[in-house]
């Protein structure tokens, strides 16, 4: 019998600044204005170089700068050359930076192979509690920030939060708008089913998501997207293995990218991927690496952009 196939990427997540104008209550990520600084792209180039040699993806993971700050053009020009000195070394960059205008889009898909952004939940009730302070997770701009990446052929990843308060009603609207976005553009290739898992810094406090729905959030998933959109859970996030096989029997088919800390998450390390085969091959599942672009967005990939050819057959086939 041929064992199932599971998917991750081997990757490391590079962070010009965490410095972030938004302020959900439930972030582990972000530091204010003026106390964090951006990353040097010496910095950079010292970190990337002493990477393992089977990392591929390098996550380009940024707190947001305000749309109208005047360091904003700094900010994307110093994104687009973390992005072109990681594709100088060897490595596939995919970028998540929050909304973007469709000339800042254009541009950095000049330089990123995929990119990404989650919708976390189309529901506006959540502008009102964890969003109250957070401009940027207006349902709406993320929505069109789906479609203009969609627009400009570029192969995206995205996805919705849970346990932010929202209803079962709103994760079937959340879905099915990602869905329907798949429909009319076929750019999306996963969505992240992220549930929230409490950390230090956060104000929120809460309790986290209830880990024995997410199968059920799967199931609903793989009912209501289509087969073109991998289904990806974060393992860091998920404390059983009973959870974990469950979610995989459910319809999920990815479990993301794989690097020594997870920024959003710091509390919740990323299990290797020795460990997660522990897991995973008695059930029948066997890993495989993937790039942050899949198989059939190659061709989407702009000349400036060159994938590696001893890269390519890491490709996980869909």
């Amino acid at each position: 019998m041929n064992p199932k196939i599971i998917t991750y990427s081997p990757a490391y997540t590079l962070v010009p600044t965490y410095e972030c104008f938004n302020r959900c209550s439930y972030c582990n990520f972000r530091s204010d204005i003026g106390t964090s600084g951006w990353m040097s792209l010496e910095l950079a180039e010292t970190t990337l170089r002493s990477l393992p040699p089977e990392t591929r993806e390098i996550l380009i993971l940024s707190g947001e700068v305000h749309p109208g700050s005047a360091n904003r053009s700094a900010w994307l020009n110093h994104i687009v050359e973390l992005c072109k000195l990681a594709l100088s070394l060897g490595f596939l960059p995919h970028t998540n930076v929050g909304p973007l205008s469709h000339s800042e889009m254009a541009q950095l898909k000049q330089v990123n192979v995929s990119m990404g952004l989650m919708l976390e939940q189309f529901t506006p009730s959540l502008l009102k509690t964890v969003h109250r302070h957070a401009p940027s997770k207006e349902p709406h701009l993320r929505l069109h920030q789906l479609r203009q990446a969609g627009q400009l052929k570029i192969p995206f990843t995205t996805g919705i939060l849970l346990g932010l308060g929202e209803s079962k009603s709103d994760w079937v609207e959340s879905l099915e708008t990602i869905a329907s976005v798949q429909s009319q553009y076929g750019h999306l290739q996963e969505c992240i089913l992220q549930p929230y898992s409490p950390g230090e810094d956060e104000v929120l406090k809460g309790t986290g998501f209830d880990l024995e729905q997410l199968p059920e959030v799967v199931t609903i998933a793989r009912a209501i997207l289509p087969d073109s959109i991998t289904i990806q859970i974060p393992p860091n996030l998920i404390a059983l293995p009973e959870t974990l096989l469950a979610c995989l029997d459910a319809g999920a088919r990815d479990l993301g990218g794989l690097s020594p800390i997870d920024e959003v998450n710091p509390n919740y390390p990323h299990p290797t991927a020795t460990k997660l085969r522990q897991i995973l091959e008695p059930a029948g599942w066997e890993l495989q690496s993937r790039l942050p672009i899949y198989p059939q967005y190659l061709d989407w990939i702009d000349l400036n952009v060159e994938i590696l050819p001893d890269r390519v057959p890491h490709c996980a086939d869909r």
